[in-house]
């Protein structure tokens, strides 16, 4: 047994009365405001109009959440989806019985949009930084993806700081002195490896890494090498940390050889990718 086992039950956010402003959010907004303060910078270095940031921000942003969205819907949770098509858009969940807003939505309940796939965020931001870089920048896609890869790598670090705050993407149960009990969502009041702090380090390393080559070495002048190195170094870390998590969707765990689960999976095709764009062309 753990003695020595921290017990893990914040509060959801800050209570304003008539609404709560959960920590999940603010770090969603942390990284959003301290992202664009880093890649502001480094348009001044780069010699890029300031303007275009805020047709960036749009971008990533809208992005992010649809890809995040259809990550979750596609990767893990199609078997309930497909039978649920609406949820899949509206922040809602047909529960009998229940009403929604102000009691107007018979038999629906708000739930707000739960479930969200980085995967997914991935595939549809580097997508729409393309777009990006033919209509606005009129640079190659590379060139974008090295610097969003540095401020992606911050912002993944607030977001799973998020996830420990709300208790959730928590780690299988541990007899180390690390271990943390979860008290809100875990009927079973186990010490478990928080996971979430385990990749927000890596990504915190990860993202000090970058920001030296950025800096410090002329590495952004080769271009992807940035993005390569941000895509080795976050789905490693997120492969490796996969074997201490929990499983989060039932039946879609560990389907490879009983050893590699949904995240492993979608994780190795990326760190190739990274692989290929660090050693191109090497000498």
């Amino acid at each position: 047994m753990n003695f020595l086992a921290i017990t893990w039950d914040p509060s959801t956010g800050i209570d304003l009365g008539f609404f709560t402003i959960r920590w999940y959010s603010l770090m969603f907004v942390a990284a959003f405001v301290i992202g664009l303060r880093l890649m502001k910078k480094m348009y001044i270095e780069d010699k890029i109009p300031l303007e275009k940031l805020d047709t960036l921000f749009m971008y990533t942003f809208i992005s992010m959440l649809v890809g995040m969205r259809l990550g979750e819907v596609f990767f893990y949770s199609w078997g309930y989806y497909k039978n649920n098509l609406l949820e899949i858009i509206l922040p809602f969940k047909k529960v009998a019985g229940e009403t929604a807003i102000f009691g107007l939505i018979e038999g629906w309940k708000f739930t707000g949009y739960t479930g969200f796939a980085s995967h997914g965020a991935a595939i549809a931001i580097i997508l729409t930084m393309y777009l990006y870089s033919r209509k606005h920048l009129k640079k190659p896609v590379l060139f974008i993806l090295d610097r969003m890869a540095i401020v992606s790598a911050l912002g993944g670090a607030f977001v799973r700081i998020g996830n420990f705050f709300n208790s959730e993407i928590y780690g299988k149960p541990t007899d180390s002195n690390f271990g943390v009990i979860f008290k809100a969502s875990d009927s079973e009041m186990l010490p478990r490896h928080p996971t979430q702090l385990y990749e927000a380090i890596c990504y915190f390393i990860l993202f000090l890494i970058l920001w030296r080559f950025y800096w410090k070495t002329d590495k952004k002048e080769k271009l992807g090498f940035l993005f390569g190195i941000f895509m080795i170094g976050l789905w490693s870390a997120r492969f490796f940390i996969e074997f201490f998590k929990e499983a989060q969707v039932e039946g879609r765990e560990d389907w490879i050889l009983n050893a590699l689960n949904t995240g492993q999976v979608l994780s190795i095709p990326l760190i190739l990718v990274g692989c290929w764009l660090v050693f191109r062309n090497k000498n």
